[in-house]
């Protein structure tokens, strides 16, 4: 099926809309180390899940870049929440691309140890940390196969990368289709 591209048994998609209202076992936030709740993606996944994710980060305390916590969801449609910390663009001399990875890749290994087969992730670090989309969409794919090369056997049976806009859409698109090209499967 276009768009949905396989690693093992599990899918791998996208969807453009809002995040706050995609319904999944686990969504992943992109927050702020302080895990304060912010603007962008973050701020709308705190003010439509309601006081209770606030008040969890707040006695998490925060975690640094590249790291990612979980906790409840409150009124959102899933089941938890990963807060994934990705890094500020400094221009791609700071080890961006591989504080990047982790986060992706933080957040995979929590909701697998977890047990979600279903986890939807926005595009971590694209908004006001300035991440260029083109960079962030290759290393969002690299965490990708990285942790499916890694775990060919998870409770992880799909991941939905979530876009607001659509030019973000394509553009993660183009990289999934290169990343993971699609074989037997097209025909089922």
């Amino acid at each position: 099926m276009l768009g949905i591209r396989h690693c093992g048994a599990t899918a791998i998609d996208l969807y453009q809309g809002d995040i706050t209202d995609f319904v999944c076992d686990v969504m992943v936030t992109a927050a702020n180390a302080a895990l304060a709740g912010g603007g962008g993606i973050d701020g709308a996944i705190h003010q439509a899940g309601g006081p209770a994710i606030a008040a969890e980060c707040q006695r998490l305390g925060g975690t640094p870049t590249g790291t990612a916590v979980m906790t409840t969801a409150g009124k959102l449609p899933a089941k938890k929440l990963i807060h994934a910390v990705g890094p500020v663009w400094q221009g791609g001399t700071h080890n961006e691309a591989s504080l990047l990875r982790r986060s992706y890749t933080a957040s995979l290994n929590l909701a697998h140890e977890w047990g979600a087969r279903h986890i939807a992730f926005p595009a971590i670090s694209t908004g006001a940390y300035g991440y260029p989309h083109k960079d962030a969409a290759r290393e969002t794919m690299a965490a990708l196969c990285e942790f499916l090369t890694q775990y060919p056997v998870t409770t992880i049976k799909r991941i939905t990368l979530v876009f607001m806009d659509g030019d973000l859409y394509r553009i993660f698109q183009d990289e999934l289709f290169s990343a993971f090209p699609e074989t037997e499967r097209d025909d089922h």
